[in-house]
């Protein structure tokens, strides 16, 4: 993943503020305990995001104790205490970030030694959840071929990654998936994608990565100018991911208070979409 998925904080409530702080510390204390201190650098905002929402599918809240760590050494934060699900997606955390750094040294041919560093990390993560290395694996070997095939069909290309995030979340939750959380997570696994194929746009067009949008738009020469003169495309693929996401989102069966899950499912996402769209330069909008 790619650390998309984050909150509209400005809309944040106080009560939320404090929740997510504690998942994103909780969450890098587990990836801490399950992989490594090396792995917590992988920590990312799209696995605090799954955290937060499996917790509250399945009913399983977080225990929220103030503790300090490495960074905060002096004052103590909330911080999520680290339980079984949590350490399951901490594993994941680091499964996804070292195929994704894997994918990068395949597609620009640099970046070896950051993998090395992380390989300790990944193996421990490996060891831990064999099953998500499984899905993983596959789906960037899906990946992989469509893009040597050098297709041009977007929502092609971006079927792995949703089919990925939707069986990594039938795997997590188990009995209580649903259908419609399945097309909630695919949905939001080809926004991240695609949002960040559109977002990387010049960076892949210089270093000669594979890009869908690149391959679509073969006679668009960079980012600003395919925003302006193919708005109307994009407003489209965008907006019927988009419509999806806020669908399902309304009928996700929740058990508790699901006003941070709202905020980066139905504000988050879009702040950051548009934001991409009006070719701003992508910053992450949560601030601790």
């Amino acid at each position: 993943m790619f650390g998309y998925l984050t909150t509209d904080f400005p809309n944040l409530y106080v009560k939320d503020v404090v929740l997510y702080k504690a998942a994103y510390c909780g969450l890098c204390k587990s990836i801490g305990r399950t992989c490594g201190t090396k792995g917590r650098f992988l920590l990312n905002y799209d696995l605090t995001f799954l955290s937060v929402f499996i917790h509250n599918v399945l009913g399983e809240d977080f225990e929220i104790k103030k503790q300090r760590c490495i960074l905060h050494t002096i004052i103590k934060r909330p911080v999520a205490v680290p339980d079984a699900l949590s350490m399951r997606i901490a594993a994941l955390n680091v499964i996804l970030a070292y195929y994704k750094l894997s994918d990068n040294v395949i597609d620009e041919g640099k970046g070896r030694l950051k993998r090395s560093f992380f390989k300790r990390a990944y193996k421990k993560a490996k060891k831990a959840e064999p099953i998500l290395d499984n899905i993983v694996k596959k789906h960037y070997d899906d990946l992989r071929t469509l893009e040597k095939s050098a297709s041009d069909s977007v929502d092609f290309v971006a079927d792995p990654f949703g089919t990925m995030m939707k069986e990594i979340t039938a795997e997590l939750i188990k009995d209580k998936f649903t259908d419609n959380i399945g097309e909630l997570t695919y949905n939001l696994g080809k926004w991240i994608y695609l949002i960040d194929a559109l977002d990387d746009f010049d960076k892949d067009k210089k270093s000669g990565s594979f890009n869908v949008f690149i391959n679509a738009y073969a006679d668009i020469g960079d980012k600003k100018t395919l925003l302006t003169e193919k708005k109307g495309d994009l407003e489209f693929i965008f907006g019927e991911i988009l419509s999806a996401v806020y669908r399902t989102a309304n009928n996700v069966s929740y058990k508790f208070n699901h006003d941070l899950t709202d905020n980066i499912l139905y504000k988050g996402i879009f702040e950051r979409t548009k934001s991409i769209m009006e070719y701003k330069k992508c910053k992450n909008t949560t601030k601790f």
